[in-house]
């Protein structure tokens, strides 16, 4: 068993029984040699992922706290995010979108369907490169330039129809570009006859979190770009002040 493994039979134990404990009742619970328990448990108590109370008993540490304050903020943006997704698509009468960045790829993260017979190809959980998107451009628009250039030429991939940009140089000021104006359009670059307009959500910090994006027809975002740039921009604005963001 890795020491890994180990590790989170410990932290499991203390949290199924929901109280201090001392190492010899910890490794005979999770039946692990005591001598491993007791140095798998001074290594995360010196990087306080747990803490000794006052008579040497171990429990949950400082850095879990942590670990779970930053989890429970993320299911709140998803549950705020997912209600100003419907909200736009029943304002719209379009597909929207919610996206987030997978390494160097764009994941769809939730999605409403807009009630025309317009189908997206892309549903929940699709990957794509960054580069074929607009959302993909955006949640890395905030990066060096040296940093994206180097990102894209490793990550920048032909697209279906060959209308994405993949010149790296290219890419990385267009990315800056759509990050500061807080709006990217694509148009047919992933699939034909397909367009995208997305906006940044960003936290305190300026970092994006996600983006929220309206899919729809092509010659609908070009007869009327203003509607949906001033649409998709009031969304992910909305959300950043619901989260509390909006000072950054």
């Amino acid at each position: 068993m890795s020491g890994i493994d180990r590790a989170l039979q410990v932290i499991d134990y203390l949290y199924e029984t929901g109280e201090p404990a001392g190492a010899y009742a910890i490794a005979k619970a999770i039946k692990a040699p005591l001598s491993t328990v007791y140095v798998i448990i001074d290594d995360l108590v010196d990087k306080n992922m747990l803490a000794r109370n006052s008579e040497g008993a171990i429990w949950l540490g400082a850095r879990l706290y942590h670990y779970g304050l930053a989890y429970a903020r993320s299911l709140d943006f998803m549950g705020v995010a997912t209600h100003e997704m419907h909200d736009l698509c029943r304002q719209t009468s379009e597909t929207v979108q919610l996206c987030g960045r997978d390494g160097d790829h764009m994941l769809v993260l939730a999605m409403a369907d807009g009630p025309s017979h317009f189908q997206v190809a892309s549903r929940v959980g699709t990957r794509v490169p960054l580069n074929w998107t607009a959302s993909g451009r955006l949640l890395v628009g905030h990066l060096p330039d040296g940093e994206r250039v180097e990102l894209f030429k490793r990550c920048a991939r032909i697209s279906p129809t060959g209308r994405a940009e993949i010149d790296a140089k290219s890419l990385s000021s267009a990315a800056g570009k759509a990050f500061e104006e807080r709006l990217s359009l694509q148009i047919a670059e992933s699939d034909y006859a397909v367009a995208c307009i997305a906006s940044p959500i960003c936290d305190r910090s300026g970092q994006p979190v996600a983006t929220i994006s309206i899919v729809l027809p092509e010659q609908k975002v070009l007869s009327d770009m203003p509607h949906y740039s001033e649409r998709v921009r009031a969304s992910a604005e909305q959300i950043e002040k619901l989260m509390g963001w909006r000072g950054h």
